[in-house]
C-alpha cells in the first residue's frame, strides 16, 4: 500500500516537472501578430540604416557644393578686379594715343614737318599699326576714308582684349558658383525631407497597433523612395 502511494507521489512530481519544462504553445491567432511584428522591426531597422546613409551622403555632398560656391565665388570676384584693372589701363593708353594723334594733327595742319615726326616717333606700338593703315586709305583727299586711326580695324588694345577675357571668365566662374549653391540648397532640403522619413519611422515604434505601425512605415518608405530619387539625379561633385 505504501509502495503504491510512493509510486504515486512520483508520478505526479514527473508530471509537474515535465509541465514546467515544457511551456505551453502560442495559439495560432497569437502566433501570426508576433511573426507580423518580427517583420515590422526588421524593415524599421533597414529604414533606418538607409536614411542614416542618405542623410550623411547629402551632408556632404551639400558641404562640397558649398564650399565649390565659394571657390568660384571668390575666382569671379578677382577676375573682375583684374578685369577692371586691365580696362582702366586701356583707357589710360587710349588717352595717349588719342592726345598724340591730335597733336600730330595740328602739326601737321601747320605743315611743321619736324614737329609731325616728333609726334610720331613717339606713337605706341599697338597705334602704329592702325595709324598706318589709316595713312594708306589717303585721308587728306579720300572722302570715304575713316575719320581716325580709332576707327580702323588694326586699331586693338590688348589690354582691353585682356579686359574683355577675364569678365567673360568671372561670369562664367559666378554662374558655376550660382549652380554650385543650388545643388547645395537641394542636398540642403533632402536632408530635410530624409529627416522627416527619419521622424515617422521613430514614432512608428510607439504605436501598438500592428496596422498603424504599418501605415506609417508604408508613408516612410515613399518619402524615403523619392529621397534616394534625388540622390540619384541630383549631381555629384
Amino acid at each position: 500500500m505504501a509502495e503504491t502511494d510512493v509510486s504515486s507521489t512520483n508520478s505526479d512530481d514527473t508530471k509537474e516537472k515535465n509541465s514546467r519544462e515544457e511551456p505551453a504553445p502560442v495559439p495560432a491567432d497569437r502566433a501570426a501578430p508576433l511573426k507580423f511584428e518580427s517583420w515590422l522591426e526588421i524593415v524599421s531597422a533597414i529604414m533606418l540604416a538607409v536614411v542614416a546613409i542618405a542623410t550623411a551622403w547629402n551632408s556632404y555632398q551639400a558641404a562640397r557644393w558649398s564650399s565649390l560656391a565659394g571657390i568660384r565665388y571668390g575666382q569671379a570676384s578677382a577676375r573682375r578686379v583684374e578685369s577692371t584693372r586691365a580696362s582702366t589701363t586701356a583707357g589710360q593708353q587710349s588717352i595717349v594715343d588719342v592726345s598724340l594723334f591730335t597733336n600730330w594733327i595740328n602739326a601737321y595742319a601747320t605743315s611743321n614737318e619736324k614737329l609731325l615726326q616728333f609726334y610720331q616717333k613717339r606713337f605706341r606700338a599697338e597705334f602704329k599699326p592702325a595709324f598706318e593703315a589709316w595713312l594708306a586709305t589717303d585721308p587728306a583727299n579720300n572722302p570715304d576714308a575713316p575719320p581716325s586711326p580709332f576707327a580702323m580695324p588694326e586699331y586693338e588694345l590688348e589690354n582691353m582684349k585682356k579686359s574683355t577675357q577675364l569678365e567673360q571668365e568671372a561670369t562664367q566662374f559666378f554662374s558655376e558658383g550660382k549652380e554650385a549653391i543650388e545643388n547645395s540648397t537641394r542636398y540642403v532640403l533632402n536632408t530635410v525631407f530624409l529627416a522627416t522619413v527619419l521622424f515617422f519611422v521613430g514614432i512608428a515604434t510607439r504605436f501598438k497597433l500592428p496596422r498603424l505601425r504599418l501605415a506609417i512605415l508604408i508613408a516612410a518608405s515613399v518619402m524615403l523612395i523619392y529621397g534616394l530619387f534625388n540622390l540619384a539625379v541630383f549631381p555629384i561633385y
